[in-house]
């Protein structure tokens, strides 16, 4: 080989560089938008309303609410029911009792409700989140993708060229051989 072919395969090795360093940085653009939001989601502020609904939300549907709640409604119906009857405050048929349910059941489906609509946001969130994730995992794929395309592309162009190259020197050593072949034989 002499030194203009071995600048072209310098040459041809620094284009096929150059083709991978840019097809990282398009993925790297790219992917840039979506790793700033999945490492700088947007701060939750809660306002008072909303934390008193989630703590709320959060006792009233617990077994300790379930419990003392059954054991509260067990203690005024004895309490009640036992004690002289001028000494009652709620006599069966226990309207007090129905009432104060109804209140409670009345305020904490609202707020159970609002704290059940922020945990639908944050869910929404979520799955925006696994979705950017999966998107950047695609592109990740589809870099990856193309730099074994070009990889495949430029090591099928160097064999062709290797091939050629070997080619022509067997031409020229066949020439020679033919040559000296000629030169011996009278």
């Amino acid at each position: 080989m002499n030194n203009k072919e071995i600048d072209k395969l310098l040459l041809d090795e620094k284009e096929h560089l150059n083709k991978l360093h840019q097809i990282v940085k398009d993925t790297m653009k790219e992917e840039k938008l979506i790793v700033n939001n999945l490492l700088n989601p947007p701060t939750e502020t809660l306002s008072r309303g909303q934390a008193i609904s989630d703590k709320v939300a959060l006792f009233g549907g617990s077994w300790k609410f379930i419990i003392l709640f059954a054991v509260i409604l067990t203690v005024w119906i004895i309490f009640n029911s036992i004690i002289p009857l001028k000494n009652r405050f709620d006599p069966y048929p226990f309207i007090l009792m129905n009432l104060i349910l109804s209140t409670i059941a009345a305020l904490q489906a609202p707020i159970i409700m609002m704290s059940q609509n922020r945990q639908e946001e944050k869910d929404r969130m979520r799955g925006e989140n696994d979705y950017l994730i999966n998107l950047k995992a695609e592109m990740e794929i589809r870099s990856l993708h193309q730099k074994i395309d070009l990889l495949l592309e430029e090591q099928i162009k160097t064999l062709f060229d290797t091939q050629a190259k070997q080619f022509k020197i067997l031409q020229e050593i066949n020439l020679k051989i033919d040559m000296v072949s000629k030169k011996t034989t009278p």
